[in-house]
């Protein structure tokens, strides 16, 4: 097989998207937003792109079985939102279990010294880049939040069943959080 027919399979015989031209319009202090000239099935188009540095999140489970969440207010989505602990990553790099344990620390008030890959999601995949990588951590031990200055986080502790609930009455809806308490209920509690 040579690889014209090599890449036709690998690409579920779909055209790759040729990048033509990526052009900076923004830069904050999470994102950094592109304009992309891109050539798609023989025509020229613009894409918004955006890169994200990375973030990581961690389920962290109480010896009871609880699960230590953080309830905050989302400016995006002008409310408060339920979540597992998480934040983006310090530098480009960092590792993600690293960040994810840090995260724990500082939003959640708890240091833990298991922790285990969970799983991988990518959040917005039509124009975003950023990944989460998510972990699970046991043996917690209670220390101080250690908050930035612009955060304000209430921890609370839950019951698998009841966030499980609070998902499928829609009530609960980050995207990391869902899928996180999802995979924890199906990897470790089946």
């Amino acid at each position: 097989m040579d690889k014209a027919d090599r890449n036709k399979e690998e690409n579920y015989g779909l055209e790759r998207v040729e990048l033509l031209n990526r052009e900076l319009k923004y830069t904050g202090s999470v994102l950094h937003v592109y304009e992309d000239t891109v050539k798609v099935m023989g025509h020229e188009a613009k894409w918004d792109f955006i890169h994200h540095i990375g973030a990581a999140a961690i389920v962290p489970v109480l010896e009871d079985g609880r699960i230590v969440m953080v309830r905050q207010f989302r400016h995006a989505l002008d409310r408060f939102t339920l979540e597992i602990p998480a934040g983006k990553r310090d530098y480009e790099g960092e590792p993600l279990l690293d960040c994810a344990l840090r995260e724990l620390h500082e939003e959640a008030g708890f240091v833990g010294s298991e922790a285990e890959y969970l799983m991988t999601v990518n959040t917005t995949v039509a124009f975003c880049d950023e990944e989460i990588g998510i972990y699970v951590c046991r043996n917690l031990k209670k220390a101080e939040q250690n908050l930035d200055p612009d955060e304000e986080i209430n921890i609370e502790l839950w019951e698998l069943e009841d966030l499980k609930q609070k998902i499928f009455a829609g009530e609960m809806t980050d995207g990391k959080t869902v899928a996180a308490i999802l995979a924890y209920d199906a990897k470790y509690c089946r």
